[in-house]
């Protein structure tokens, strides 16, 4: 893991830096189209509001997590859209409102917990420390959302460490996602952060590798761009045919981006 802050110190910057990009938006960029297919800006606001939801239940009142949980994992989408529908009902100010309210509470809770907390959540328990890091994930890649659709760029820090971790922790959920079982062995990560330390994860002598920029790596595993379109390297078959098919999410991998969809990567 990089040496770093905490991820919920982290995860507090990284909320508010998203918010000040929404806070002042007028209602016709809350319309605008995002390159999620069918999501607006408000969508993938009223999106991070109910993931802190659900968060801020998992860290603070486990029976009241349980109770909203047994909808989502009997059909996370239709749950899912199901929230977006009642949160998007609301004025855009109280949506933001409703977000602002969902993040502080779930950053607090989460703070708050003991070293070590174990909380459950939509497969698994999870330590609190994960659940911080797919907090980050959940963030950055909606926030990208947002940022592209205002033509706005993400000047990428050290922070995204916590989600460079969570990648390589979720290294087979692409596998999953398309039935594919995960190979067996390990793979080895090599990723330059942003202030040039190289984080490795995975053992030195592993036959499959990935290297390159950790900020592209978090783009991929987000599946917010496509992987010709980001400075990864693959040693291996398996780890080529990984970058393809990485994932840091559960659940349906979504479409994707296409090469050369944005100027930039």
């Amino acid at each position: 893991m990089p040496a770093m802050q905490d991820v919920f110190t982290d995860l507090v910057i990284e909320g508010d830096e998203l918010d000040a990009v929404v806070a002042d938006l007028t209602s016709d960029e809350w319309d605008l189209a995002t390159p999620s297919p069918g999501w607006t800006i408000a969508h993938q606001v009223a999106h991070l509001a109910f993931i802190a939801h659900l968060a801020r239940l998992a860290a603070s009142d486990p029976e009241a997590f349980e109770a909203a949980a047994v909808p989502a994992r009997s059909d996370f989408q239709g749950t899912v859209d199901a929230k977006l529908a009642e949160y998007l009902a609301e004025p855009t100010e109280q949506l933001l409102e409703r977000w602002r309210a969902e993040r502080t509470a779930a950053d607090r809770a989460l703070g708050a917990l003991p070293a070590g907390a174990i909380v459950p959540w939509l497969v698994n328990p999870l330590p609190a420390g994960v659940l911080g890091a797919a907090g980050m994930m959940e963030l950055y890649g909606h926030g990208q959302d947002i940022l592209d659709a205002l033509g706005l760029t993400r000047v990428p820090t050290d922070r995204i460490g916590h989600l460079a971790f969570f990648g390589t922790r979720t290294r087979d959920f692409g596998y999953l996602a398309r039935g594919e079982k995960p190979p067996a062995e390990e793979f080895r990560f090599e990723l330059t952060a942003p202030s040039g330390q190289v984080w490795a994860f995975g053992p030195e002598d592993a036959e499959q590798k990935v290297s390159g920029p950790a900020a592209d790596f978090c783009l991929l595993i987000t599946r917010r761009r496509h992987r010709d379109d980001l400075a990864l390297t693959a040693t291996g078959s398996q780890a080529d045919h990984w970058l393809d098919i990485a994932q840091a999410y559960r659940g349906p991998s979504g479409e994707g981006r296409k090469p050369a969809q944005f100027a930039t990567a």
